[in-house]
């Protein structure tokens, strides 16, 4: 009998950055730092994964690793236990170093609270959770997420409500606004040439199994044939459709083909495109809404909130 085994998210195995908090202030305590050397010197500690080191950010800009550690200093120094020396360089402070001169077993924001500073930064930035103490240790204590993950979290909750609010929208809509939001996104994508070829080219409904065709270059040298479903939700695609849509193909003497719902495809019928002689793309209710979103069809943006941080060289 053959094992199965998890797959386990490179994230899930970098330390929260609470929990970073005393590591970095037991290195500041052996002298100035810098705050490259150290995210390296942790991730040897720790014995991190290559993969976990890597993982990066929703941004694509930092690792999760670095942006922890880079937390995790930020709200020790908030609190008075390390302090900035030059760029990208910190110590430990007297404050600091009475802290580790009787090192607790874990140092987090609960622990850091305990200083006026950081209860004044905490006011200011982070309201405290629901189930966190009252009194002095006012912090929030419920998530051990940076405030860069938050946001992000916050960013992907917003996204799929949006979504769900559009497939909702999508499938209401009368049956051709489905074939205009197939034009609108494929162009959005590079697909079709104008809005009018591409247009005329969707036009063929029932055309032999074949709901439209569009062109992959100005010429038409090159086609995509679609099949579109606005179906309910849990009415799914089945196998059938997916051979009868693979049969009109080769009536058509097409190569490929692009097979659209508003629902999602059965495991049989996932596995029936996927063993087929032809390249048959299947995109459902979810991978619609997540294209639209990306390619800002029938959404739009409102708000753009830009995320700053100290200019270093203009400080110095």
């Amino acid at each position: 009998m053959s094992e199965t085994t998890e797959t386990i998210d490179p994230a899930d195995q970098v330390p929260d950055y609470q929990s970073l908090m005393l590591p970095v202030l037991r290195a500041a305590g052996q002298g100035e730092i810098r705050i490259g050397d150290l995210i390296v010197q942790l991730a040897n500690i720790l014995g991190l994964s290559e993969a976990a080191r890597t993982v990066l950010l929703a941004s694509g800009r930092q690792t999760v690793f670095a942006n922890r550690v880079h937390w995790a200093k930020t709200y020790l120094a908030k609190a008075g236990l390390v302090e900035a020396t030059r760029r990208g360089h910190f110590r430990i402070t007297a404050r600091g170093e009475e802290v580790m001169a009787t090192p607790p077993d874990r140092i987090d924001n609960r622990f850091l609270a305990r200083f006026e500073e950081f209860r004044a930064f905490t006011d200011r930035g982070i309201a405290p959770a629901p189930e966190a103490p009252s009194g002095e240790e006012i912090v929030s204590v419920a998530t051990e997420a940076t405030p860069d993950e938050i946001m992000r979290a916050a960013h992907r909750r917003v996204e799929t409500a949006l979504a769900e609010d559009l497939l909702d929208r999508v499938r209401a809509a009368p049956p051709d606004f489905f074939e205009r939001l197939i034009v609108n996104l494929l162009l959005a994508m590079g697909y079709g040439g104008s809005a009018v070829e591409a247009g005329r080219a969707l036009g063929r409904s029932g055309d032999d199994g074949v709901d439209g065709v569009i062109d992959q270059d100005e010429l038409g040298l090159d086609r995509v044939y679609i099949q579109a479903k606005r179906y309910a939700a849990g009415n799914s695609v089945s196998s059938g459709a997916i051979r009868d849509f693979f049969g009109s193909l080769d009536r058509h003497k097409a190569a490929k083909g692009l097979f659209v719902t508003t629902s999602s495809f059965t495991a049989s019928a996932r596995d029936t495109a996927e063993y087929l002689s032809k390249r048959i793309v299947l995109i459902d209710g979810g991978q619609l809404t997540k294209l639209m979103i990306r390619h800002n069809v029938g959404c739009r943006i409102e708000e753009v909130l830009y995320v700053k941080k100290v200019d270093e060289d203009f400080f110095e």
